[in-house]
């Protein structure tokens, strides 16, 4: 199973950058940016896969998803 998938998604609009910003509550400062909800969704499905990556390198713990997935729901 893909680890991105446990892992809340949010997507809103931003005046401020005119686009589309997607983040993982549960993943602190991974965000992404697109010019459509589906490419913000994409965009953070890469940055998740980098996030958690970078977690183990460095030998923390992937965090415990405090909020449901979009897969559970």
């Amino acid at each position: 199973m893909d680890a991105t998938k446990i892992y809340r998604i949010e997507v809103f609009w931003s005046e401020e950058d005119g686009g589309f910003i997607a983040m993982a509550p549960d993943l602190p400062g991974c965000n992404a940016f697109g010019d459509s909800a589906a490419e913000a969704i994409v965009e953070m499905e890469d940055a998740m896969q980098s996030w958690l990556q970078a977690c183990q390198a460095i030998g923390r713990p992937l965090p415990i998803p405090q909020s449901r997935s979009r897969q559970a729901a």
